[in-house]
């Protein structure tokens, strides 16, 4: 196994809930913080993004060769993202140390007798393929010493956009919101607050036959829904305290439908709905955790929704609410170079997780690592 040292890189890969694109990063380490060199966002092929999507959302049967396939087919997709990233900055593959894969979630139950979390995305798929060591897997290890698994990025968040004596939230707008209170005296914690563009891209495609709703433009043409809205929020994960997280598994377009009041309502007033949904829970939660806030620090995809940021804007009006690149911090890309740094952690033989957001007995290494062929 070859060795770290200051020079090396590392490559972060996660496709999120929505499954919108493979998001890789090239990462380099001064001083142990890690700096984005490279990134690139790689499309899924239509069809094995649909596949991903039935089964992340209980609407497809998975039986193990399914598994098996899929597992292949998201590794090779996962590689390809991989090595168009390489290419496109012009980096050998002698350069980067090891790849983090987060791979694609598509089961996360951390509670009940048997907790688990399953990721697909064959490892020994990517190392084979890029001839880097992967490390994969990163989730269960905390699972097992009685975490949620997640969320795993307020550790980076702390490291990068962490100040003394200011109060910050660094809000992460993918497919399901999560929330990371740096807390002016040191303190961390974290925890999935709901449903964020995952149900609002799902409705898109359906009505609309688009995957996401660019700029908010469809929501915008719709009226918020009260009734529906209060009734979404009745959901009893929003009233859990942390340590939580959540995923497609449990919000999802099937979620929404046992609402008999959807189908009274037109689809722009249904997703203007789900949009307050969104604006809404994450308040919520700041509300009750951060309180006193200076700073909300949004990152994800949906930063790029002006409808969504103004609605979060008039709720939180007490803080300054702003884009991580404000700070330096592509806020596209900070899900992947934390995924980076998790593998240069388990390459390290260094714990990544934070007991205080997962809730897990104790501090622990995560990831297993894959070895590139040596032929």
């Amino acid at each position: 196994m070859r060795q770290d040292d200051a020079s090396a890189l590392y490559l972060g890969l996660i496709s999120g809930t929505s499954a919108d694109g493979i998001d890789a990063a090239l990462v380099s380490f001064e001083q142990g913080l890690p700096r984005l060199v490279a990134a690139f966002t790689h499309p899924w092929p239509d069809a094995l993004r649909e596949r991903v999507l039935a089964v992340a959302q209980d609407l497809a049967a998975f039986d193990l060769d399914a598994y098996g396939r899929l597992d292949v087919a998201v590794g090779r997709h996962f590689a390809s993202a991989a090595q168009a990233l390489l290419q496109a900055s012009g980096t050998m593959a002698s350069q980067v140390r090891a790849i983090g894969s987060h791979g694609q979630t598509v089961r996360h139950r951390p509670g009940g007798e048997a907790p688990f979390t399953l990721q697909l995305g064959d490892p020994t798929v990517i190392a084979e393929q890029c001839g880097i060591d992967v490390v994969a897997d990163f989730r269960r290890a905390d699972v097992a010493a009685g975490g949620q698994g997640a969320p795993l990025l307020p550790a980076v968040h702390a490291m990068l956009l962490g100040q003394p004596g200011r109060t910050r939230v660094v809000l992460n707008l993918g497919g399901i919101a999560n929330i990371t209170v740096l807390h002016a005296g040191g303190q961390v914690l974290g925890f999935d607050t709901g449903p964020a563009n995952g149900l609002m891209d799902a409705w898109c495609l359906q009505h609309r036959g688009e995957p996401f709703d660019r700029d908010g433009a469809f929501a915008a043409t719709g009226r918020v829904d009260t009734a529906l809205l209060e009734a979404l929020l009745a959901d009893p994960y929003f009233a859990l305290s942390p340590p939580k997280s959540t995923g497609r598994e449990h919000f999802h377009l099937a979620w929404l439908m046992r609402q008999s009041r959807v189908a009274t309502l037109s689809p722009a007033d249904v997703q203007a709905t789900l949009l307050e949904l969104t604006a809404r829970s994450v308040a919520d939660a700041i509300h009750i955790h951060a309180p006193t806030a200076d700073d909300v620090l949004v990152c994800g995809g949906g930063v790029h929704n002006p409808r969504l940021m103004e609605r979060l804007a008039r709720y939180l009006e007490s803080s300054r609410l702003a884009s991580t690149a404000t700070c330096g911090i592509d806020p596209d890309h900070l899900e992947a170079t934390a995924f980076a740094w998790l593998a240069r952690q388990r390459v390290l033989g260094l714990p990544g997780n934070l007991p205080t957001v997962t809730g897990a007995r104790g501090r622990r290494v995560l990831g297993a690592l894959y070895l590139a062929p040596q032929d």
